[in-house]
């Protein structure tokens, strides 16, 4: 079969499954199986291609049919522009998510500052080095309950050249982390225990429960990082937690209780209040 029959055959499959951008997926899974570039993959469609790798296309088709998504099946996903390697601890990188970054950057008053940042609950390390790759001056930590996660986030630092700016550590939130830091984010788990068998497939089967498992009320890691946020925040410091939907509230009420000032909640492309922004007093100020 050529390059172009082995192409069409795969978005047929895909299609047929219904699923929504099956030519948009089977050119993803081609390339990887075939070991081609997009250029290479529509270049020279009469190209024939070998039963190996004709195989390898077979199987990619058949964990995507599955549920499986096409990040975890080529094992990275892109986030802020840049690319991020994926391992079974972590959370996939979600669009949605680089809102959080988008609100951390306005708070930001000199991008060229020497600024510290702490992602807690770090994953792949998409906040922290997205934020690094727009601070050029800024260093940071981000941990992990997991240290295969950590171990992740550590090897993407690497492969984007901000090994030098960041450091990586398993552990449970901040309990190891003495120092301050001007700027903390977080994508922690936020979904109810009792709605995650809901969820679609590609999340609750594919994504690591711990990421996922707000507990009861989907409030528990909020309430473990904001009960720590003043310790962890330099005088006048901001924190960026991403939100679930209609939980602006909620968690705004937990950092007042806190002692921090909610400042914002920032909305994604579909309206949806996707991160809260909330600030440290100043120094002696009370405020």
């Amino acid at each position: 079969m050529t390059r172009s029959d082995v192409l069409r055959k795969a978005a047929l499959r895909l299609a047929e499954a219904g699923l929504p951008t099956p030519e948009l997926e089977a050119r993803a899974l081609a390339q990887e199986a075939l070991g081609l570039s997009p250029t290479q993959l529509l270049a020279d469609g009469g190209a024939e291609v070998s039963l190996l790798r004709s195989a390898q296309l077979d199987a990619f088709l058949d964990r995507r049919l599955s549920g499986e998504p096409v990040d975890r099946i080529l094992g990275c996903r892109e986030f802020w522009g840049l690319g991020f390697a994926l391992s079974p601890e972590t959370l996939s990188p979600r669009p949605d998510t680089e809102t959080v970054v988008e609100a951390a950057l306005a708070e930001i008053g000199d991008a060229d500052g020497a600024i510290s940042v702490l992602d807690l609950g770090t994953g792949s390390g998409c906040l922290l080095l997205a934020l690094l790759s727009e601070l050029p001056n800024a260093w940071g930590l981000g941990v992990d309950l997991s240290p295969g996660a950590a171990n992740t986030a550590r090897e993407n630092a690497e492969s984007l050249g901000l090994a030098g700016r960041a450091r990586f550590a398993a552990g449970h939130w901040a309990a190891a982390v003495a120092t301050r830091f001007d700027l903390l984010v977080s994508n922690p788990p936020y979904i109810a225990t009792d709605d995650i068998a809901a969820l679609d497939v590609e999340v609750r089967a594919h994504d690591p429960r711990r990421a996922l498992d707000g507990g009861t009320d989907g409030l528990d890691a909020y309430r473990a990082i904001l009960r720590e946020a003043p310790r962890l925040l330099a005088p006048g410091g901001a924190a960026v937690l991403e939100l679930g939907a209609g939980q602006a509230g909620a968690v705004g009420e937990l950092a007042v209780a806190s002692g921090l000032a909610v400042i914002r909640a920032a909305r994604d492309l579909a309206g949806v209040e996707r991160a809260l922004v909330v600030r440290a007093p100043h120094r002696g100020s009370g405020k």
